[in-house]
């Protein structure tokens, strides 16, 4: 079952990023879907200043892929929008990046389809008024557990 979540402002954005930081781990695997301008780099910056990044984070959208060691979590931030085929994914070498030692935050994940397994959690972000809308689904039993476990009031 979906769970849904009013983001009145980016502030919010940031706090859902920091909530789900307490649940991602080596192996876990989270898509972010939404239109340009959503909020997801917004999400993922919150998220890995929770696990203690202090740096710059900027959206992958034309590097492909940001990585980040934080203690001992191999993060690995994607953004697949300009792909333009199912091939780039297929030649890109990403694929070894999703295992068992990583965790993986994807952008655009539609876009590398029907190749990328399904997450363990999938969030997608809408327009919502000024604000934004969050509706996060589980795909997994480890995505249920995080899901269960996350600890957010807008």
């Amino acid at each position: 079952m979906p769970s849904k979540f009013n983001l009145p402002d980016a502030a919010a954005t940031l706090r859902l990023g920091e909530a789900l930081a307490a649940g991602i781990g080596p192996g876990r695997v989270l898509h972010l879907k939404g239109e340009l301008g959503a909020g997801k780099t917004t999400l993922v910056r919150g998220l890995l200043q929770a696990l203690g990044h202090q740096g710059r984070v900027k959206s992958p959208s034309y590097t492909l892929l940001e990585p980040y060691t934080l203690s001992s979590l191999n993060l690995y931030h994607f953004d697949f929008y300009r792909f333009k085929d199912r091939s780039e994914w297929l030649s890109s070498g990403f694929r070894e990046y999703f295992n068992p030692a990583s965790a993986c935050i994807v952008e655009w994940p539609e876009r590398a389809a029907p190749d990328l397994a399904l997450p363990d959690l999938e969030l997608e972000l809408e327009f919502a008024g000024e604000g934004r809308r969050a509706r996060l689904v589980a795909h997994t039993p480890a995505g249920e557990s995080w899901l269960s476990s996350l600890r957010f009031s807008s």
